[in-house]
């Protein structure tokens, strides 16, 4: 089974307004009060961005090369709410996008949206009951948020196209800022909510593969946990992943928060992605952490067999322009690698560039 993962898809706010349809641009932020400040940011620091871009441009470079990969499927991380109703979370941040704008997704063949994050429920309950309905519309799978919490606990189940299933599950922690109070309930929308890595947690989780797998499946379990920066990896996160992978079985670990790339081990053959980063973002021109390089983004496909494991991991670099992926220079690729290189160490692996500029996880 091939897969192309990345994490957040954040195609709100700014990303937005550049859309041939988009929200009103009023946000209600402590130091901007226009998503198009955001797009202001942008262009003073890379010029000119054009408007009413066609759904693919965001994509860029990416499109080609994703392609090139023929994964069996595509999975993100979107972290935007899609409404052009609803009010504002009292959180400070607030992410939407129009529904139109669903089209996006579509351009890139995304099979899979996780939503099991911190900015899902940006626009409360009227925004969150459209997002599902604009993502079923589009026929575009979900986990980790629904209309119950039944609901928000089942996976998306996926044809590998090989006669095999994905099993998506999905879950958010607190610590990645996704508020308890948007936990989904029996009468009401929301999403699926762990409390913490914890033994109750992977206790859960267990419960919740063990209930929908049949002999066979491939289990994907995607969480939104940690800090938006900084390249530590907390000790109950690498004791939850071991866990999940040694009591439920699970195969693939994909994981997001960082707002940049954070190490990934192989435990057991399996592939534990502690951050994905971000993918796609509208940060261009805010400063404040530019020592994360937060321009520099990853793709990742992964080549995985039910039986023998991890077979071949590789990550796509892209930088983040004019709203657009971008291949970047050499230079950036070789700061990526060696930054990777460096954090997958600690746990015994080792990155290195390809002849064709992506970066290869090693054991």
């Amino acid at each position: 089974m091939r897969l192309f993962l990345c994490g957040d898809v954040m195609t709100g706010r700014g990303i937005d307004q550049i859309m041939p349809r988009h929200c009103d641009p009023e946000i209600h932020e402590p130091y901007m009060r226009s998503a198009l400040g955001y797009v202001g940011l942008a262009e003073q620091r890379s010029g000119p961005i054009p408007r009413a871009v066609p759904p693919d441009y965001i994509w860029g470079d990416a499109l080609a090369d994703i392609e090139g990969r023929k994964p069996d499927l595509r999975i993100v991380n979107l972290e935007t709410s899609v409404t052009d109703r609803g009010s504002p979370e009292p959180k400070g941040i607030n992410y939407r996008m129009h529904p139109a704008n669903v089209a996006c997704l579509a351009a890139a063949r995304v099979d899979c949206c996780v939503l099991a994050n911190n900015h899902i429920g940006d626009w409360g309950t009227v925004g969150m009951t459209d997002t599902l309905d604009s993502l079923h519309k589009a026929e575009i799978a979900i986990a980790g948020a629904g209309f119950d919490d039944a609901a928000a606990r089942r996976p998306a189940i996926l044809d590998d196209g090989r006669d095999g299933r994905l099993l998506v599950f999905a879950y958010a922690f607190p610590s990645s800022g996704t508020p308890l109070a948007w936990a989904a309930g029996r009468h009401h929308p929301g999403v699926n909510l762990l409390n913490a890595p914890d033994g109750d947690s992977a206790v859960r989780v267990a419960g919740d593969i063990a209930a929908w797998r049949r002999p066979g499946d491939t289990v994907l379990l995607s969480l939104h946990w940690g800090a938006n920066w900084g390249y530590g990896i907390a000790e109950a996160h690498r004791t939850f992943a071991h866990r999940v992978i040694e009591e439920a079985d699970v195969d693939i670990l994909h994981g997001h928060s960082s707002h940049h790339p954070i190490a990934i081990e192989i435990h057991r053959g399996r592939p534990v992605l502690y951050g994905c980063g971000d993918f796609i973002n509208d940060y261009e021109g805010i400063g404040g952490n530019e020592k994360y390089r937060p321009d520099l983004v990853l793709g990742y496909v992964l080549d995985y067999d039910k039986l023998d494991g991890l077979q071949a991991l590789e990550a796509l670099p892209y930088r983040l322009r004019k709203f657009r992926l971008e291949r970047p220079p050499a230079a950036d690729v070789a700061w990526l690698a060696t930054r990777l290189d460096r954090e997958c160490g600690r746990f015994g692996h080792r990155v290195e560039t390809t002849a064709s500029g992506s970066l290869a996880l090693l054991r």
